[in-house]
């Protein structure tokens, strides 16, 4: 990779903020067409990989569907999903097949329209400097900020508290119990890992639903993108908005990939609870849902599998017989409470998740909430664009297989918006 270094009052004809794989994939695209372009990026280029997962990760989407610019997963195993390790290694294989201009340890701190261009205040290891673009594409994730909700600041301080982007394994938890909360795919995910080793574990069940992993003799996800489900055009999508502002479905590649099942846990000894409503000091209060949120993932698994025995019926497709989850525990009733020194809770880990934070952006291109207004990346802001934003065009927007076909549209766009402009200024 190229490094690049910014003088104050530098012109970049294309600004790329965020150097994970949707802004490099963007940057990607915009070198083969021979657009001037620069990416800043506030670590390292795709450091998330490495720096936010535990050690035990892997993907949930088989191999196959790692797919980036002119680089796709050709490694041994497609029907099976890399480890944390195997995906930084991939990623870096990529970033040797071509050479980005990039100024890592660089961050984007304000950015501002300016009659026809914008103006960026970048922080970096030369200190700051404002420099100039045409246009920008915002690439820094849709939900930088972890989430830890306000009463944490009112729990034991004895208790360490952790956001599950700073788990790494069991080993570096003080003894005792732990409390997970929430039941997504990270929580999910780290509540197993320390089931499997050994600890004492409670989990506070959020309403996120679940998957089978495999479904009648091959992966669910291979079975769904089949059925076009990973094309479908976020307007078009069944559910519509309340289906994309689900969390997605638990379910884990671990040890060559399973079925996450909190029942079986439970049935093991791990503990479950409903929603975390507050807390203070040594006392948690749980709001009654947890009988709820089990029966609502399992009717999501069901009905998964019903969709596929729906198009496996409709194409004549030779497969094993159809199959349902039936509940192997259910609790007796909905525990409301917990105290955290009787228990013997040493650590709670928040795997609630993330929300945006646009703050340093002075453009009208977000919404009541903070989210990008933005058609395929595109927003009504001209030259102003984001990239990698979870259901940006489909339910593939925010995963490796839609990455390419996302940033590929973009950079068609801005190519011909500059073509366009060039003419203009020519007439």
């Amino acid at each position: 990779m190229s490094t690049t270094q910014l003088s104050p009052g530098s012109h970049v004809p294309v600004l790329v903020i965020g150097g994970g794989q949707a802004g490099l994939s963007v940057s990607h695209h915009l070198g083969t067409a021979g657009v001037g372009h620069l990416v800043v990026e506030k670590q390292t280029a795709v450091h998330a990989w490495a720096d936010t997962r535990w050690d035990s990760f892997t993907l949930v989407t088989p191999n196959w569907h790692c797919r980036l610019p002119g680089y796709h997963y050709e490694g041994p195993d497609p029907d099976g999903f890399m480890t944390r390790d195997q995906v930084v290694e991939w990623l870096h294989g990529w970033l040797e097949t071509f050479d980005p201009p990039l100024a890592e340890h660089t961050a984007a701190t304000r950015l501002r329209r300016t009659g026809t261009g914008f103006e960026v205040t970048l922080a970096g290891p030369v200190g700051e400097r404002t420099v100039t673009a045409d246009e920008v594409v915002v690439a820094t994730g849709g939900y930088p900020v972890p989430v830890i909700p306000p009463y944490a600041s009112f729990l034991d301080p004895a208790v360490t508290q952790l956001h599950s982007e700073q788990y790494r394994n069991p080993d570096q938890l003080a003894e005792g119990a732990v409390l997970v909360v929430g039941s997504g795919q990270s929580g999910a995910q780290i509540a197993e890992d320390l089931h499997l080793a050994g600890r004492r574990v409670h989990l506070a069940v959020g309403n996120a639903p679940r998957v089978a992993r495999f479904y009648r003799g091959r992966d669910c996800m291979t079975w769904l993108a089949d059925m076009g489900l990973y094309d479908t055009p976020a307007q078009q999508y069944p559910g519509g908005k309340a289906a994309q502002e689900k969390t997605n479905h638990y379910v884990t590649g671990r040890d060559g990939g399973r079925d996450v099942d909190l029942r079986r846990f439970a049935a093991e000894g791990m503990r479950l609870y409903g929603t975390l409503t507050s807390g203070r000091d040594s006392g948690l209060s749980f709001a009654p849902t947890l009988t709820d949120a089990l029966d609502s993932a399992d009717r999501v698994y069901n009905s998964i599998c019903a969709d596929i025995d729906r198009h496996i019926d409709a194409h004549g497709i030779d497969a094993p017989p159809p199959s349902r989850y039936e509940p192997v525990w259910a609790p007796e009733s909905d525990p409301t409470s917990l105290d955290l020194a009787a228990e013997g809770v040493t650590t709670i880990i928040w795997a609630i998740g993330y929300r945006p934070d646009y703050r340093w952006i002075e453009a009208s291109a977000f919404d009541g909430a903070g989210h990008p207004m933005q058609t395929r990346g595109v927003t009504e802001v001209p030259g102003l664009y984001f990239i990698g934003l979870p259901w940006m065009h489909t339910w593939g927007s925010g995963r490796f297989l839609g990455i390419d076909r996302d940033a590929a549209h973009l950079a068609e766009g801005i190519i011909a918006r500059r073509h366009a402009t060039r003419e203009e200024r020519a007439s």
